[in-house]
C-alpha cells in the first residue's frame, strides 16, 4: 500500500479536526466546463412531479405585448428537490449581492418602463 503524501496527511488531519469540532468540511469540486453549451434564455417554466422539478428555459422573442408565436424551449433541466433547493439558495445569494451593488431588480416590466416611453392612452 502506498504512503500518503504530507499534503494528503495534513488535509486528512484538518478534516478530522473540523469533524470533531462539529464544523462542516467544504470540499473543492473540480468542474470541467469545456464542453458545456451556453444558451441565453429570457423565459422559464417550472413544473414538477413528486420526485423531480423540471425547469424549461427558452427565448421569448416578444416578451411584451400579445404572444403571437410559440416559445421554443432550448433547454430542460430536471433536478431532484434537494438539488433544486441548493440552486435556489445559490440564486438567492447571487441576486442579493447584485441588488446590493446595483439596486433592486423590478420583475414587473410595466413598472420599469419610463413614463416618457409609455404609449399615450388619449
Amino acid at each position: 500500500m502506498a504512503e500518503k503524501s504530507d499534503a494528503e496527511s495534513k488535509g486528512a488531519a484538518v478534516e478530522k479536526e473540523a469533524a470533531a469540532a462539529g464544523e462542516q468540511v467544504r470540499q473543492q469540486v473540480k468542474v470541467e466546463d469545456n464542453q458545456a453549451v451556453t444558451t441565453y434564455a429570457n423565459f422559464c417554466r417550472v413544473t414538477g412531479t413528486p420526485e423531480e422539478l423540471i425547469i424549461d428555459v427558452g427565448l421569448n422573442s416578444h416578451p411584451v405585448g400579445p404572444q403571437t408565436e410559440s416559445i421554443r424551449i432550448n433547454q430542460r433541466l430536471v433536478l431532484n428537490y434537494y438539488t433544486a433547493k441548493r440552486l435556489l439558495g445559490a440564486l438567492q445569494m447571487s441576486i442579493q449581492r447584485h441588488e446590493a451593488a446595483f439596486g433592486v431588480l423590478e420583475t414587473d416590466v410595466q413598472k420599469r418602463v419610463q413614463p416618457s416611453a409609455r404609449p399615450s392612452t388619449t
